[in-house]
């Protein structure tokens, strides 16, 4: 018997849970090149989530609404506290902030008339106005950035709200960023960039250093649109109670808090996994500050990051937000990651689902890129109509939910109405575990 033979049985190979296989590929392909990865999209960890809610339909002791016969609302005026024209929406879904240059000019148009014919908004992003968006948008929030890449006041005025970008949940603390590949002329020409070069945009804004700084840039922002536009700012969820206080001394109209979760178009995966906290545990806290100003309700909470169904939007409002927005999901109801372009993702290194390379203005679908061959396949009337009939599914799951509840109006919906299925989420939510009272880490 040679010194590499047993003289005793194996035992079965065993995978170890700290190095997996994807923490293995990662550690080789850093080895091999040197470089920290980039990719788009949200986090891809476990977090606790929606799913870890439950509503309490009405049975004995509360009385659920007919379906068919009883009317539930789900109108939502947003910017009343200072705009002489808040943005009075059909529904409490909008559109996240996603740039023309991450996206091609075809989506922005696509999202513009999804989020028209369902009565609600779309947001510019990074990089400016495309007469695409505002053209078939009705309602179009412009987002002012660190970078102010392809800002002007002309835009400005010709928007319904505008939003001041502090964060995202995919990166709080970190700046926006676009590769080289995807700034085409077009891309170069509005933001006043070179063709070709990597774009990346500073992770605060130049002008103010706190809230009373902030201040002042509001009220400018107000004085340029004369007072007529709903101020939002939007933050990456963090350390929510503090950031939301702030933002209400500053002036803001709306707040927009992203968990985790939220997309984004290229970042480090660092940073993707392991900075922000789940929406899930931000939204309490962020209300907790509303109420305790005696703002809830009139400073307007938006909330963003993970929604993917009707279910999500009413526990979301049952927790007490005002609206929710939507990126990734809205991507997908257009035609990111069909099936349909497999093999296409497959030369790509990837399949349908997991393609997130979007930095590489490589997509299959037309979506994340700049390349006229690709940007061509998605026809934005289609895509449009797809969207708005997501968006028309979401508002119907959650009104039925609503109803279950003995709501006549999704704004209706309170804590009261869910309970945790674990203690983690139970502890996040502030809402009791299911079949319990209790409430852990509540005095």
């Amino acid at each position: 018997m040679t010194q590499h033979e047993r003289s005793w049985p194996a035992t079965t190979p065993r995978p170890s849970a700290t190095f997996d296989d994807y923490t293995l590929s990662e550690i080789r392909r850093a080895a091999a090149t040197g470089i920290y990865d980039i990719r788009g999209g949200g986090s891809k960890r476990k977090v606790p989530c929606f799913d870890d809610l439950l509503l309490l339909g009405a049975s004995m002791s509360r009385y659920p609404l007919e379906g068919y016969r009883e009317k539930c609302g789900t109108d939502v005026v947003l910017g009343s506290r200072f705009a002489k024209k808040p943005l009075k929406l059909s529904i409490p879904i909008t559109i996240a902030g996603m740039s023309f240059g991450s996206l091609s000019a075809s989506t922005k148009e696509a999202l513009g008339r999804g989020a028209s014919a369902a009565g609600t908004s779309t947001t510019t992003g990074d990089g400016g106005m495309t007469p695409e968006e505002r053209g078939q948008s009705k309602y179009l929030v412009y987002q002012y950035l660190p970078s102010r890449y392809g800002m002007n006041p002309d835009d400005l005025r010709k928007a319904d709200a505008i939003e001041i970008v502090i964060g995202q949940g995919a990166k709080p603390g970190g700046g926006g960023m676009l590769l080289g590949q995807k700034i085409s002329d077009r891309v170069a020409e509005m933001r006043q960039l070179p063709k070709g070069i990597d774009q990346r945009s500073a992770c605060r804004h130049p002008d103010w250093t706190g809230a009373d700084d902030l201040e002042i840039k509001i009220q400018e922002l107000r004085e340029i649109t004369d007072w007529e536009k709903p101020i939002y700012l939007k933050v990456g969820a963090s350390r929510p109670y503090f950031d939301v206080n702030l933002a209400v001394k500053a002036g803001a109209d709306v707040i927009v808090l992203d968990g985790m979760q939220g997309g984004t178009a290229a970042t480090q995966e660092v940073f993707i996994e392991h900075v922000g906290i789940p929406l899930l545990s931000a939204i309490p806290p962020a209300v907790q500050a509303l109420q305790d100003l005696g703002m809830h309700r009139k400073v307007h909470l938006i909330v963003s990051g993970g929604i993917r169904s009707g279910a999500d939007v009413a526990k979301a409002l049952a927790l007490g937000a005002d609206a929710v927005a939507i990126g990734t999901a809205a991507l997908v109801a257009l035609g990111d990651n069909d099936p349909k372009w497999e093999k296409e993702y497959e030369k790509l290194g990837t399949r349908a689902g997991c393609y997130d390379d979007w930095h590489e203005g490589k997509d299959p679908a037309g979506i994340t890129t700049q390349t006229p061959e690709l940007t061509k396949r998605l026809d934005p009337v289609a895509a449009g109509r797809r969207l708005a009939n997501y968006l028309k599914v979401l508002t119907l799951e959650a009104q039925t939910l609503a109803r279950a509840c003995g709501k006549n109006h999704l704004h209706n919906l309170e804590p009261e109405d869910l309970v945790a299925l674990t203690l983690e989420a139970s502890a996040m939510a502030r809402v009791p575990l299911a079949g319990t009272s209790w409430v852990p880490g509540a005095r």
